[in-house]
């Protein structure tokens, strides 16, 4: 057999092996999607719209302590090397993060732990804005959870309540801390007796704050992660953008590092509306 011919029959046999395996990945892709939707049913309707809930995290992002939590080295740069690569240095608990179960816990969950459906869940936003502006150390009280069922409907199942402070807002400021001269903080997070009734009278996978901690700031004993995060529900802290999102209708999806031993980490977070 002559060179091209046998180059053509390779060829041939190249292209039709490759209309094959795309055949079976399309065939692939479409089951695996069909059984992700069947197996979501929060997403089921579909969604038009999608709201970014992280702040960008740089070097300079407020922390819980005060102090640096992020570190970047610049391991490679493209004049040089051709490629750009960091080496990350960080603090677990920084910036848009998640908060998981083995935080505040013995054995609760790693952060790797947490099964993937809790981390697409249901969003109920619950509006404090209002006595945040009036009081630094404003809480998330039984209350203004009752005021949310009375208006919209029972919390959706496995959802993740989130506050609203309208604190995002002084990120770059020193009131998102908000320390006095003895550097006791000052901004709004979850009573305990809120968290309690979410346990007791709702199935809910997770809390949120727009805030440095679940806990409002002058807190000196965690009561909130003590009580929320031992019971394998999670917590996430610094959420961006509340404002952008319905008090009820959205899906909130948690991007969260799948870390062993992980207590928690730097989350992208978005919301599917």
């Amino acid at each position: 057999m002559c060179h091209a011919c046998v180059m053509d029959s390779v060829k041939n046999k190249m292209l039709n092996r490759r209309g094959f395996l795309k055949a079976t990945a399309a065939l692939s892709t479409a089951t695996a999607a069909a059984t992700v939707v069947n197996s979501t049913p929060a997403m089921a309707a579909g969604h038009t719209q999608v709201a970014d809930m992280t702040h960008t995290l740089g070097e300079d992002f407020p922390s819980y302590f005060g102090v640096q939590h992020l570190f970047i080295d610049q391991k490679f740069n493209y004049e040089e090397h051709k490629i750009n690569l960091n080496e990350l240095r960080v603090n677990e608990h920084t910036g848009t993060h998640m908060d998981a179960p083995l935080h505040f816990s013995a054995d609760g969950q790693s952060v790797a732990e947490i099964p993937v459906e809790n981390l697409v869940v249901p969003l109920a936003v619950v509006d404090i804005k209002q006595k945040a502006s009036e009081n630094a150390d404003a809480q998330v009280t039984p209350d203004d959870l009752k005021a949310w069922i009375a208006k919209h409907g029972p919390l959706p199942e496995n959802c993740c309540v989130a506050m609203n402070s309208g604190w995002d807002k002084h990120v770059k400021t020193d009131k998102f801390r908000n320390a006095d001269g003895d550097n006791k903080m000052h901004f709004p997070g979850f009573h305990v007796e809120a968290t309690n009734m979410l346990m007791e009278d709702a199935n809910v996978t997770g809390i949120a704050v727009d805030t440095l901690s679940l806990d409002h700031g002058p807190s000196a004993d965690f009561a909130t992660h003590y009580a929320w995060l031992p019971t394998n529900r999670w917590g996430i802290e610094c959420l961006a953008n509340l404002d952008a999102v319905p008090a009820t209708g959205a899906t909130l999806v948690v991007g969260a590092p799948k870390i062993v031993g992980g207590t928690g980490g730097p989350s992208r977070i978005f919301t599917l509306m």
